[in-house]
């Protein structure tokens, strides 16, 4: 095996370890990015939803307080406006979600079904837990679910989920008495689920990675030319030359050409020292000769 051969078997050797831990650590990096990137999508979708929750809490229940009393409007219940508002954002991004799930809940709608409802009793055993994420399969793709607790912390909840007789009469009218009542102070009674896809940060990620080892194999492919175009001529050109002028000499042509040494590299002081050898051989020879 020749010298190029050996040497082009030990790049490619050191490029196929060193790919396989750049792919390792490259594949991490884009897909923690991408996992990093739905997250925060999460994040700030439920703090919009939070945000109308609060809104319509603080600002359009006490507005139309008395108007409740005639005739009972949902559109002063807080989950009932967060989860109204973000159905205008799923027009347009058909693959997000978000409810507002609970086990007793007022409004049928808003039954959890079996697996949000393991993400409330998750909730309800662990009481320190405020927020909880897992990944599920979608038609799509996979889907990050976020979720985050609902407890009841003030009293004035109570007053429509207590029991019956004490919630208003337009209420009952509306929704019966079969559902929504008996919370209490303290309950977790059912939690904020935020839906958010997956595909699309996780194939950019792909992408990138694809690019990013294409990248690499680029740089190995010109490094490898580069390294063999100086290994020919600063190597292996000059060895052969002086192979061919010892090959020369050793079958007694003692008229071959010296080496003309390029440079100041090894290679050059090799062809030194071969030209004196050679040289001296020559005297040698004329000695014994004479």
């Amino acid at each position: 095996m020749g010298l190029r051969a050996k040497f082009n078997l030990a790049m490619l050797a050191a490029f196929a370890v060193g790919l396989v831990l750049a792919a390792g650590i490259a594949w991490q990096i884009t897909r923690d990015n991408a996992r990093a990137e739905v997250r925060h999508e999460a994040a700030l979708l439920i703090a919009a939803a939070t945000a109308a929750r609060q809104y319509t809490a603080s600002e359009v229940g006490p507005l139309l307080q008395d108007q409740t009393k005639i005739r009972f409007l949902p559109q002063t219940v807080p989950s009932f406006a967060a989860q109204t508002s973000f159905r205008t954002v799923q027009k347009e991004f058909s693959d997000y979600a978000y409810k507002e799930a609970a086990l007793n809940p007022t409004n049928p709608a808003d039954r959890a079904t079996d697996w949000e409802a393991d993400i409330i009793n998750n909730f309800q055993r662990d009481r320190s837990l405020t927020e909880f994420s897992t990944v599920r399969d979608g038609s799509t793709g996979p889907l990050l679910i976020v979720s985050r607790r609902i407890r009841i912390d003030d009293p004035a909840c109570l007053r429509c989920h207590s029991v019956p007789p004490a919630a208003p009469a337009s209420m009952i009218d509306l929704y019966g008495t079969a559902n929504g009542f008996g919370w209490k102070v303290g309950d977790v009674i059912g939690a904020q689920i935020i839906t958010v896809p997956m595909a699309v940060p996780l194939e950019r990620a792909w992408q990138i990675f694809v690019l990013v080892l294409a990248g690499l194999a680029v740089v190995f492919v010109v490094m490898l030319v580069l390294l063999n175009i100086l290994l020919h001529y600063v190597i292996i050109r000059p060895v052969r030359r002086i192979s061919a002028t010892a090959t020369e000499v050793s079958l007694g042509n003692m008229d071959a050409p010296e080496i003309e040494p390029k440079g100041g590299d090894e290679v050059a002081e090799l062809a030194h020292a071969f030209n004196r050898m050679r040289r001296s051989l020559a005297n040698a020879m004329r000695m014994i000769s004479d």
